[in-house]
């Protein structure tokens, strides 16, 4: 083997190694865990077995956080695409520098700790919280939002919608604008030139920023566990009870797995469904 074609493999061997050792060998630990006996008296066993995954899988408690897990993952995702989609559009059309301050005020966020604002979103949606302050003024009694799905996909919604709003921001930046105009020129409305020249030109960026918050959304767990309280419970705090609380590690490592091959699976069919309809649209 020469020099030529050894060095691609030396130049990737630094990342493969450390992609290796920070996701394939935890994962594969976590798998054999899953498979490993339980009792609550001696602790982990020795041997192997398909209980933990048969009682997961029949199971109404665990069936209904894991579909909690992915209505709200879903109702964020569709959420911050409807929300994401026109403030990507108006930002890309802005001029400087009201492009680089509303770009600041969009990415900011993100320099604060998830915790910070899952408590800053507690206060305002507490029972004496701003939000139930001003319901009063106009009359309104107070609301039980605190500790319920609204709480919590209120919350995802602030937090992902940056991971929405760049990757579709960066596909319109690859748009000419002149595409548009000639939309419009040809007797096209608005809307007809949004929908039919746009749209499937930013799909991609949509495609991305969407498995982007579905991801991220469906392993949440600071923001259900503040948020959501302890009766309220979705996957990753599922996770985080079985370890922690219950001491039952397999029982964690195998609902962690089931969560992990979900998600893949949806995000999987998600992908080439949106890829699908975009060639169509682009012929």
């Amino acid at each position: 083997m020469n020099r030529s074609s050894t060095t691609p493999w030396l130049l990737v061997s630094p990342g493969a190694v450390l992609f290796a050792g920070l996701v394939i060998v935890p994962l594969v630990l976590t798998v054999i865990l899953s498979f490993l006996t339980y009792n609550y008296d001696t602790g982990i066993g020795d041997g192997y077995t398909l209980a933990h995954y048969g009682q997961i899988l029949s199971d109404g408690y665990y069936l209904d956080i894991f579909w909690r897990t992915l209505r709200l993952a879903l109702l964020t995702t569709l959420l911050c695409a409807l929300i994401g989609m026109p403030e990507a559009y108006i930002l890309s059309r802005m001029r400087k520098p009201w492009r680089s301050i509303f770009l600041l005020v969009i990415i900011g966020p993100l320099l604060v700790s998830v915790v910070v604002r899952a408590f800053g979103w507690s206060m305002l949606l507490g029972s004496t919280g701003l939000v139930n302050a001003a319901l009063g003024i106009v009359g309104l009694g107070p609301v039980k939002l605190l500790y319920t799905e609204t709480a919590i996909v209120i919350a995802l919604v602030h937090i992902m919608l940056p991971f929405m709003v760049i990757p579709v921001w960066t596909a319109l930046q690859k748009l000419d604008p002149m595409v548009e105009a000639a939309a419009w020129s040809l007797g096209a409305s608005r809307f007809t030139a949004l929908r039919r020249v746009v749209m499937p030109q930013v799909s991609i960026g949509l495609l991305s920023g969407s498995l982007i918050v579905f991801g991220l959304s469906a392993s949440a767990f600071a923001i259900p566990g503040l948020l959501g309280g302890r009766r309220l419970k979705m996957a990753a705090t599922l996770v985080y009870d079985e370890y922690m609380q219950e001491l039952n590690w397999p029982m964690g490592a195998a609902i962690a797995i089931i969560v992990l091959l979900a998600n893949l699976v949806i995000m999987l069919a998600y992908n080439r469904a949106v890829e699908a309809r975009a060639r169509r649209a682009l012929g």
